[in-house]
């Protein structure tokens, strides 16, 4: 099948070559993620730079603006985000910086989680001392509704073929009241909003470097951490994960971020936008598979099932939906 995009953007890069040096035949793919876009790299013999990466992202599915747009605050925050050398809105490409290729999650272990997730507490603290409203979306009521809907729609009904009960139903719909209530309480900051280890790459200078951001809404201020210490792809002892948020709590009371003077309750809400999460992940990620035809996340279902209900079990308000959610545990084993 005939790469139409990959031509276009051969072409695009054509007139950049002589004012990037740009090695044409050196065009390999970097990445992909799980939406429309894709990345390429590609050699250079600029000084400044001996690799650069190409973002493909379709206009129709991927719009520019919102990169370009957090890029900048991120960048003018202090954070090392690409650097967006070339754009061409029209057709959906950008020329950037290369951050390498060392993510988190290939460099993290048990000796350097610590001074890891230290770099990345820093990193997130600039990102929320930044934060202004009325600049990015907000994370308000109904999109919070809306991704914890993906939790039935995908995960019960699609993946599982669970059809639940009319108590069941009444059950769920509370749980997810209570945890909206306890999300739209919080404090209020930019939220990266995939803030974890494959989108945080180890670098030279300033790591982590920070990608896959323009998702970023205005929104509880314990999302992005959950996403970093309840990470999807790779789990910790509690202790550990309690030391970490112990630490950006404190670092970010000392800045003066929003958070409340007792850390029970900062861990409290941690533990309840963990758990939002969690839920519009399980069904994310069984719609991958479903409906993109991507198969590589249900290997991580088991982990974001497991937080999710080690976290409901935790409340008591939540034991019907930890009760529920221990029910598809077994089904997802049988």
């Amino acid at each position: 099948m005939t790469d139409v995009r990959l031509h276009t953007l051969i072409q695009w890069l054509k007139g950049l070559e002589p004012s990037w040096q740009l090695d044409l035949s050196s065009l390999v793919p970097a990445s992909a993620d799980a939406s429309f876009r894709r990345y390429f790299r590609i050699d250079s013999k600029n000084p400044k730079f001996a690799t650069l990466i190409v973002m493909d992202a379709p206009p129709q599915h991927e719009p520019l603006d919102a990169f370009i747009e957090v890029d900048l605050l991120l960048s003018k925050a202090g954070v090392n985000v690409p650097e967006i050398l070339e754009k061409n809105i029209t057709e959906g490409f950008l020329l950037l910086n290369d951050l390498g290729n060392k993510t988190y999650l290939a460099q993290l272990n048990d000796e350097t989680a610590d001074a890891l997730y230290k770099d990345a507490t820093h990193a997130l603290v600039l990102i929320q001392l930044a934060s202004k409203p009325n600049v990015l979306p907000n994370y308000d009521e109904a999109l919070l509704q809306h991704e914890l809907d993906l939790f039935p729609e995908w995960y019960l009904k699609k993946h599982l073929h669970i059809e639940l009960s009319s108590q069941q139903e009444a059950q769920l719909k509370k749980a997810f009241e209570y945890i909206i209530e306890n999300n739209l309480a919080q404090a209020k900051v930019y939220v990266h909003r995939d803030y974890h280890s494959r989108n945080l790459m180890l670098t030279t200078n300033n790591t982590p470097g920070v990608i896959d951001f323009q998702d970023a809404v205005y929104g509880p201020i314990t999302y992005d951490a959950s996403s970093l210490w309840r990470d999807a792809y790779i789990a910790w002892p509690e202790e550990r994960v309690i030391d970490w948020v112990i630490k950006f709590w404190e670092e970010g009371r000392k800045l003066g971020l929003p958070m409340p003077n007792d850390f029970g309750q900062f861990y409290r809400d941690f533990e309840w936008m963990g758990l939002q999460r969690h839920l519009k992940v399980l069904g994310i990620f069984a719609r991958l598979f479903h409906r993109d035809g991507k198969d590589a996340y249900l290997k991580d279902i088991p982990l974001v099932l497991e937080y999710a209900i080690a976290t409901a079990n935790r409340y008591i308000e939540l034991k019907p939906l930890a009760r529920l959610l221990e029910s598809t545990r077994q089904q997802q084993n049988g």
